[in-house]
């Protein structure tokens, strides 16, 4: 254990614990709410460094190694945080306790985004929750990544309104309007029907893994749960409960790259860039520039996954950055962060806010996203391939 480094990440996460609390009017407002996502953020981070949960690897490891492990504990982590979600949504009548789920439209600018960012995630080394726990957990390539990533987000609200918004009516091609599964369906009928379109993916990758292989493969144990390593369903079980946390907290899902916008929004805003003037932060986008970065929710998880995941990895023993990066890891870090930034902001999120969020939410964008996130994480991990950035295969003892 790396004590120095884990009362260090520690603090820091109370420390922002604490801002949020005054940032939002203490006892008075909705301090304590913010307070508690600070902390639930930090256990995001740390249970994502334990399980090493990311969608990036597990997407690549489907389509190169014809491995469904870890896109399985991604449909353990939606079923889970689906039975508590579509619950709260579908009677918030009964319970008065309102709910803001997240239905959005499907468009060329969402399927164009997703693809962006299916092909940056492989590029870069991870999916917006990858990037920042690698970073917390003392990956200092992924922390480039990051900083790429922020730009792209912020570079793509310079030109949403202006060009992106107006596809339809540029191309002719309409966008489909948002639905959502609970609404159709009643929440019961909602879950019924996810239900089916999970097992019908799960038992795709058990196919796909056993004609590979003739067999799945051992899943990983969890060998303790303080030092790490988790179980990959150990880790989908840990998130679940941050989705649902999420909605009990704040009444809406889990997001990452809205705080990575902002936070880029208010760099170029104090570098002297008039970023207030742009169409994209006007209305209420406006007032998030103006207050402190501390009254976002979004921002406030995110630095709470960044110190969760440096005191996870100051208790196993593993907090140790690497400052010596090649040509190829720095400019792949550049292009992967750049294009997931960019993406995100048009595909209205990320693996997270977009896929997990819409899906949570009983939106049919979620699906949309994966769909063409899928797509161009096929395109980013043949780039990859190009790029020699993975080693080589090993026989397989079964083809398809």
């Amino acid at each position: 254990m790396q004590r120095g480094h884990l009362i260090l990440s520690l603090g820091a996460l109370i420390g922002v614990g604490v801002a949020a609390f005054v940032a939002r009017g203490g006892f008075g407002g909705e301090g304590v709410r913010y307070f508690l996502g600070a902390l639930l953020g930090g256990f995001a981070g740390y249970g994502l460094y334990h399980a090493s949960f990311g969608f990036t690897g597990a997407w690549r490891r489907l389509s190169r190694e014809r491995r469904g492990a870890g896109l399985r504990a991604q449909l353990v982590l939606i079923g889970l945080t689906c039975a508590v979600t579509y619950l709260l949504i579908g009677y918030q009548d009964v319970t008065g306790w309102k709910m803001h789920p997240v239905i959005m439209p499907m468009g060329l600018m969402s399927a164009i985004g997703a693809f962006a960012f299916g092909v940056g995630m492989q590029l870069g080394g991870g999916c917006a929750s990858g990037t920042l726990f690698t970073t917390g957990g003392g990956s200092t390539r992924m922390g480039v990544t990051l900083a790429f990533f922020i730009l792209g987000s912020v570079w793509a609200t310079a030109h949403i309104p202006e060009f992106w918004a107006r596809l339809p009516q540029i191309t002719g091609i309409p966008n489909i309007p948002g639905a959502s599964l609970i609404r159709e369906f009643g929440p019961l009928g909602g879950l019924a029907a996810l239900g089916a379109l999970l097992a019908a993916i799960w038992l795709g990758t058990v196919v796909i893994e056993r004609r590979a292989h003739g067999a799945l493969e051992p899943e990983r144990a969890t060998e303790s749960l303080v030092a790490g390593k988790w179980s990959l369903r150990a880790g989908a079980a840990a998130l679940a409960l941050v989705g649902i946390g999420c909605f009990v907290l704040f009444q809406r899902p889990w997001g990452v790259t809205a705080g990575f916008a902002l936070w880029g929004a208010k760099i170029l805003d104090a570098a002297g860039i008039a970023v207030a003037d742009w169409d994209y932060w006007q209305g209420w986008r406006q007032g998030q520039l103006e207050a402190s970065v501390f009254a976002n929710r979004t921002s406030v998880m995110n630095f709470g996954i960044v110190l969760g995941a440096m005191a996870a990895a100051s208790m196993a023993g593993r907090f140790a950055p690497q400052w010596r990066l090649s040509a190829r890891d720095i400019l792949t870090a550049v292009i992967g962060g750049l294009l997931m930034g960019y993406g995100a902001r048009l595909a209205y999120g990320c693996n997270i806010g977009a896929f997990l969020g819409g899906v949570v939410s009983g939106s049919l964008h979620g699906w949309w996203w994966l769909v063409w996130g899928f797509a161009g994480s096929l395109l980013g991990t043949r780039l990859r391939a190009i790029l020699e950035m993975d080693p080589p295969l090993p026989p397989r003892r079964a083809t398809i």
